[in-house]
């Protein structure tokens, strides 16, 4: 059977996990501790980092980008790129947003410091000036995300798409840890609860990091 290996508080892994319920394609999840740095997982990753896919016929794909655009096109249905040039564009810039400028101003700050530092084993807590940081940050792109919606059914045009799956992957982090200010932001608010609806995405809502419990409006769909 296909198997990811993947980290419950990690967005890239999440991305990978709603692309494979939105196609239907069945999958063995794998928890995998990175930080042990096992050696049969860095022989599958050098990179020791998740989500890795392994294919039935022993094929390795790692790194979110590259298994996501995998699947489509495994998997074309439904489509989650759009088969238009110019709205593949779009939907490849917002994913790179939420993956790389989103991961910096907000993720890492917030989820890295709170949870990723002592699933590391790191000394000492939080640094708060990272976390302000993160808390300032959230706000600008929950503005982003408004002014988006404001202007479209979905992040990159009128069909759910990658770009859609990049955002929810990274804000259900922050939202686990009860640190999005939803209230202040009803547009991205509307569009998070539809996200949250879909089948693809209310495994994630199902998850428990041993020792830290997510606030009562995470799992709520009518939140």
């Amino acid at each position: 059977m296909r198997c990811l290996y993947h980290l419950l508080l990690c967005p890239f892994s999440r991305k990978i996990r709603i692309v494979l319920a939105e196609k239907k394609l069945a999958c063995e999840m794998v928890l995998e501790p990175i930080w042990e740095q096992r050696p049969e997982f860095l022989a599958l990753n050098p990179a020791a980092d998740v989500p890795v896919l392994v294919e039935p016929d022993g094929q390795v794909i790692a790194d979110s980008a590259a298994i996501s655009e995998y699947l489509d096109e495994i998997q074309p249905d439904p489509s989650l790129f759009g088969a238009d040039p110019g709205v593949r564009a779009e939907v490849r810039r917002l994913v790179a947003w939420f993956d790389v400028k989103f991961n910096r101003d907000v993720t890492i700050n917030l989820v890295g410091e709170k949870v990723v530092k002592r699933q590391m084993g790191a000394r000492g807590g939080p640094d708060s000036r990272l976390v302000r940081i993160g808390y300032g940050m959230i706000r600008q792109h929950l503005e982003y995300i408004d002014w988006l919606i404001e202007r479209r059914r979905w992040l990159a045009g009128e069909f759910f798409s990658m770009a859609d799956i990049a955002a929810a992957a990274h804000l259900s982090t922050v939202d686990y840890l009860g640190d999005v200010p939803w209230d202040e932001f009803p547009p991205a608010k509307d569009w998070y609860a539809r996200l949250k609806s879909r089948p693809s995405v209310r495994p994630l809502l199902a998850d428990q990091v041993p020792g830290l419990r997510p606030p009562p409006h995470y799992a709520d769909l009518d939140f």
